[in-house]
């Protein structure tokens, strides 16, 4: 499995959708911010879709968290949580889907290089947290069949300099994409069955 097309595909993904199908404000914010931790979700700073179908500011934030709302474009529910020193490097993502780059081995690419050149920030590090799920019900606040997992992002790092496998194993850390700036670590829980 590929982080990129896991985490970075949907909030890299900023399709103009619908107006029929985007969903209020107040239902992407309450879906959007189940990915951050409890602590936070109040004060996160919300990024979805206007009922132009347009990507926006759903909600200002007072702390250190940007969540993404679902797509309401792509089947399933998708949200994110990242810290705000991360919301650089994703926006560049976003710009770059928006330009036809949608391969995440380019798009990839070419923001590592930028962050080598001192052209985009990605920040010393950053935490960043994935739910998906079936569907989303606004009304309970429930996802179904929830799934919950996390990536710190610690830029050129390596598996010498911490010690985790650089390949994937069920329920195990490991480090994708090592030595690079968009080096992280991946926490996946095995998916209830």
């Amino acid at each position: 499995m590929k982080v990129s097309g896991c985490t970075c595909g949907f909030l890299l993904l900023a399709a103009v959708a619908s107006a029929q199908d985007v969903p209020p404000p107040a239902t992407q914010i309450a879906g959007a911010v189940l990915a951050a931790p409890e602590e936070r979700r109040a004060g996160a700073r919300v990024l979805g879709w206007d009922a132009a179908g347009k990507f926006v500011t759903l909600r200002e934030g007072t702390n250190e968290q940007v969540c993404v709302a679902d797509n309401p474009k792509v089947d399933g529910f998708n949200v994110s949580c990242y810290h705000k020193d991360l919301e650089a490097f994703m926006a560049r993502g976003r710009e770059l889907t928006a330009q036809g780059v949608t391969e995440d081995k380019q798009r990839d690419a070419t923001r590592w290089k930028e962050v080598d050149d001192k052209k985009l920030a990605i920040g010393k590090d950053g935490f960043l947290t994935v739910l998906t799920g079936k569907s989303f019900d606004p009304a309970t606040g429930q996802v179904a069949e929830a799934y919950t997992r996390w990536v710190v992002y610690v830029p050129y790092a390596t598996a010498a300099s911490t010690g985790l496998p650089v390949k994937p194993a069920p329920g195990v850390p490991w480090l994708m994409d090592p030595g690079t700036a968009g080096a992280h670590i991946m926490i996946s829980p095995v998916r209830p069955k």
